[in-house]
């Protein structure tokens, strides 16, 4: 029986060789033989006899078939004549439980930041009759919604975003009354959150905050030049100045939960290493966390070829200072690496890239269903409203076209259990349509996924109880 390697990628970490073996998600420790073996299949397909053979200086025949039946076991290696059938692929054929609702409460912001596709020409919207503010009758529907299509999940996620949320204050706070109020009549447990620009942050609205223990995201780029530079009032004004003191109040009040920062990356805004100094050791957010702006290529601020190579710079560097700081036992605040790390702890394989349409829904303001957020307002993604119910059967036509499987431009890439592909907001405003890959990420996104892999592999040799609180 010839032998012939899979489909994995290795990398090293705490001076131990790894494995991560792509059908299954699966990290894997080599001992020195298994490495030996693999090494001999990468020059061509072999024999177990002519494996030992070629190895029995180092090791016993016995010590060399051990190691392979241990290799066909995790799918390392397999037959020629009889490779292993794939796992087969997930396709959902029934309602797929709501997990995570999210509010687009207004499509209005007090800010013009220059990259906004809420407001600039990559922006999806077909339609300018839409209300620029949710009521309160469709954010109680909205609510109704959530917990129908929740079905028998103990809890629910709702998140509020915008547009600047907080400019619809009132509104929220009837929406999460009576979510609440819902939640204890079906025994459901509900989770809030919200994202804000922090312009309009004040004493009752931080109240609130505690009161009803919602999560907070602030929007924010950096210290006051970064900041300065896109998110500005509509007379230029930079808008720094103005939240410095209101995010530090919220801060200094809210500890029910972890307020965190979301960064927005631009072609003139790449220095990773200093935005997260600033945010986590100056100003005191609990984590930190990145994001590329979605663009088109032609816009002046989208990242291209060197901009990512800066910005894989900077994220290994804080990816560095979270091992050590781990393996030290204190806490890191940089969320990228924690959250890729969790996925690769779990195994996670993803059929699709992310939860839109898959357990996540966006509402828009006049209560069309939506893939997610970004894709709120458009009637090219809608999947229903929160008056009519989802269309499932349009539902599972998007999750089964837009599947992993049908992305053949991913077939062979080592990285697709925790890529799928990338966000369908990015592929429809880079290429005209969700289905596509987003390939002008590919190789930043491998180079990353290594790193974070080289550090759960350091991890694992030298602080493998860290990994037990990735859970």
């Amino acid at each position: 029986m010839m032998l012939r390697r899979g489909e994995y990628h290795s990398f090293s970490g705490g001076d131990a060789r790894y494995l991560y073996l792509v059908p299954s998600a699966a990290v894997v420790e080599l001992d020195d033989v298994s490495h030996a073996v693999l090494e001999r299949l990468a020059t061509g397909d072999r024999t177990a006899n002519e494996l030992a053979e070629s190895l029995g200086a180092r090791w016993s025949g016995d010590e060399v078939r051990s190691s392979i039946d241990e290799l066909l076991g995790v799918r390392a290696i397999h037959s020629v004549v009889a490779p292993p059938v794939a796992p087969p692929s997930v396709k959902s054929k029934r309602s797929i439980p709501l997990q995570t609702l999210v509010l687009n409460v207004t499509s209005k912001c007090n800010l013009s930041c220059g990259y906004c596709y809420e407001y600039g020409e990559d922006r999806i919207v077909e339609s300018g009759t839409k209300p620029r503010f949710m009521d309160e009758a469709t954010a109680k529907q909205s609510v109704d919604f959530m917990f129908a299509e929740a079905g028998d999940s103990p809890s629910v996620n709702l998140t509020f975003f915008g547009g600047e949320t907080l400019l619809n204050f009132k509104m929220l706070k009837s929406a999460l009354a009576y979510a609440k109020q819902r939640g204890a009549e079906l025994g459901k447990q509900v989770n809030a959150s919200l994202t804000t620009n922090a312009t309009l942050l004040r004493e009752e609205i931080v109240d609130w905050f505690i009161e009803n223990d919602v999560g907070v995201t602030v929007s924010i780029d950096g210290a006051r030049e970064q900041q300065d530079k896109f998110r500005v009032f509509s007379n230029g004004m930079g808008s720094y100045d103005i939240i410095l003191p209101r995010i530090k109040d919220l801060l200094a009040r809210h500890r029910r939960k972890p307020v965190g920062a979301r960064v927005t990356l631009t072609g003139q805004n790449l220095d990773v290493v200093s935005i997260y100094r600033h945010l986590f050791e100056e100003i005191g957010f609990w984590e930190v966390g990145f994001a590329p702006v979605t663009t088109s290529w032609q816009r002046e601020y989208a990242i291209e070829d060197l901009g990512f190579q800066q910005l894989l710079a900077g994220f290994q560097t804080l990816a560095a200072e979270y091992l050590s700081e781990a393996i030290a036992g204190r806490r890191h605040g940089f969320s990228n690496v924690r959250d890729t790390l969790e996925e690769i702890h779990k195994g996670m394989s993803k059929s699709h890239p992310c939860g839109a349409g898959f357990g996540l829904l966006g509402v828009a303001t006049d209560g069309d269903v939506a893939l997610c957020h970004r894709f709120a307002g458009s009637d090219s993604h809608k999947l229903g409203s929160v008056f009519s119910g989802v269309d499932h059967a349009a539902q599972a036509t998007f999750l089964e076209t837009h599947h992993i499987d049908n992305k053949t431009d991913c077939s062979t890439c080592w990285a697709r259990p925790l890529c799928a592909g990338g966000c369908y907001h990015e592929a429809h405003t880079r290429y005209g349509t969700t289905t596509q890959p987003n390939l002008h990420y590919c190789e930043w996104i491998r180079a990353w996924t290594n790193t974070c892999l080289e550090v759960y592999g350091t991890l694992a040799t030298k602080r493998p109880d860290f990994l037990t609180h990735l859970s």
